[in-house]
């Protein structure tokens, strides 16, 4: 029987943001020992690592499903790979001696340069030998449009185990299902738009009989909606940090104590992503300043992806997300002003409506189309709704594994809309918080100078912390 399955509106808005100069991937740096996987030529066992990769498929079908497209209706479609390659997907390369840090990230900047192919399975992963202090490094690649950063943790912890592993068992032979044919794909578009004119019959009826809850509800996700557009009313400022990016990137990175910023939440009230955010807005007044700009009066905002998935949709390889935009404080000379202030736009978007006006939008979207929802995300880009992009995702606390080897640090990556320079993706780990910074190759030339502003203003907050009782 014939196979396919319909992308979500949100999932198909990514496809639909790429464009030559926008790359729609999320991607990740992890680093391993190498001395656990090393073959007796002295190289990495590659071999191995494809197999036991190819083992692990069998667990995510979706790594072997590539696009198709809907007649007329032009809506995108995942269906099974009849010609999937593993040697394609899984690729092997080495730095050259010394294997220093630096040029990592400079490899790491070439490979985020680069599209995914739309006619293959949308996905990547180099496994890159040769890194210094005895390790290699996994830079996995894949498209938005499969992948949100929850989901990307789940595949994370699908490929890695808790515990050391030497054997594992084969992969089954792969046998990909019929793809449809242009008549099953439109047949089915038309019949959801049949159901999609029935509900509305239904809902219609509903409404009817029970008006003030239906007026109440029109009105929390209209004013959630409203929220949601405010931003781009009036754009935020601009600064260096917001050209139109070109196709070339930067990577660099930032390893923290979790420890130590969960002792700066503990003293200074908040969350754990306020200390995020607040870091941020410390090392973008310091970066700014020292390019001349005057941050007094700047209105600088960073979006923030906020999870909507439940706990019964964990491994489900599937955007499920809504948008904060919250305003960065980099005006304040004080770092304490700035931290209270960030904790206070943060706590005040909680109670928002945005969170149903988010999951309405994408309703009507799946019922719809999803080309409208695709312009609402470019409008905001395009109107300057925000200057920054930074993301905050949580992963497992203990340690896993690449079969024997250990995995030491992981530093993720969020893709640059227009109108933005720089992007910033985090995730803890085993004790660890891992900053990834993203950013367009021509407009940030000094991508290292913001890295360090941010290692520079989290010891400022430290120090603070330090002098303060632990929040109530």
């Amino acid at each position: 029987m014939a196979y396919f399955e319909r992308l979500s509106a949100l999932d198909a808005t990514f496809l639909g943001l790429e464009d030559e100069r926008t790359h729609m991937h999320v991607a990740a740096t992890l680093l391993f020992d190498a001395a656990p996987l090393r073959a007796s030529h002295g190289g990495l066992d590659i071999d191995r690592i494809r197999a036991f990769v190819e083992s692990r498929l069998a667990g995510i079908p979706r790594y072997r499903q590539r696009l198709a497209w809907i007649p007329l209706e032009g809506h995108p479609v995942w269906i099974d790979d009849a010609r999937f390659n593993l040697f394609y997907h899984v690729r092997h390369t080495a730095l050259p001696r010394p294997g220093e840090e630096r040029q990592l990230k400079r490899l790491c900047g070439r490979i985020l340069s680069q599209k995914l192919d739309l006619t293959k399975p949308l996905w990547e992963f180099w496994v890159v030998e040769g890194v210094a202090d005895d390790r290699f490094a996994l830079i996995a690649k894949v498209h938005h449009a499969m992948v949100d950063g929850i989901a990307g943790m789940d595949l994370l912890i699908a490929l890695l185990s808790a515990a050391p592993q030497h054997d594992f068992t084969p992969a089954p032979p792969w046998r990909p299902r019929p793809a449809p044919g242009r008549a099953e794909l439109l047949l089915h578009a038309l019949e959801r738009h049949g159901e999609a004119a029935r509900a509305l019959v239904r809902k219609t009826g509903e409404a009817v009989r029970d008006p003030v809850r239906t007026v109440a509800a029109i009105w929390e996700t209209v004013g959630g909606i409203a929220e949601a557009l405010a931003p781009g009313n009036v754009p935020a400022s601009p600064t260096p940090l917001n050209p139109d990016p070109g196709p070339h990137r930067r990577f660099d990175w930032l390893p923290m104590d979790l420890r130590a910023v969960k002792e700066v939440k503990r003293r200074l009230g908040g969350t754990i992503n306020d200390v995020v955010l607040a870091t941020v807005a410390g090392a973008v007044r310091r970066y700014l300043r020292g390019h001349g700009v005057d941050t007094r009066g700047l209105d600088f905002r960073a979006m923030v992806p906020v999870s909507l998935r439940r706990p019964d949709e964990r491994g489900r390889l599937t955007n499920r997300v809504a948008n904060f935009v919250a305003a960065l404080p980099v005006g304040d000379d004080d770092p304490l002003v700035r931290y209270r202030r960030v904790v206070e736009a943060t706590t005040s978007r909680k109670a928002s409506p945005i969170v149903r006006a988010s999951e309405l939008v994408e309703e009507v979207a799946d019922w719809t189309s999803s080309l409208w929802l695709t312009q609402l995300v470019r409008f905001a880009a395009a109107r300057r709704a925000y200057n920054i992009v930074v993301t905050n995702v949580p992963g497992p606390q203990a340690p896993l594994y690449l079969l024997e080897a250990p995995l030491r640090a992981a530093y993720p990556m969020v893709p640059l809309f227009h109108n933005q320079g720089v992007g910033i993706a985090l995730f803890s780990y085993d004790g660890g918080l891992f900053w990834g910074v993203n950013a367009d190759w021509d407009a940030v030339p000094d991508l290292h100078d913001l890295v360090e502003a941010l290692r520079a203003e989290f010891d400022v907050l430290r120090e603070l912390a330090v002098s303060h009782a632990p929040a109530a």
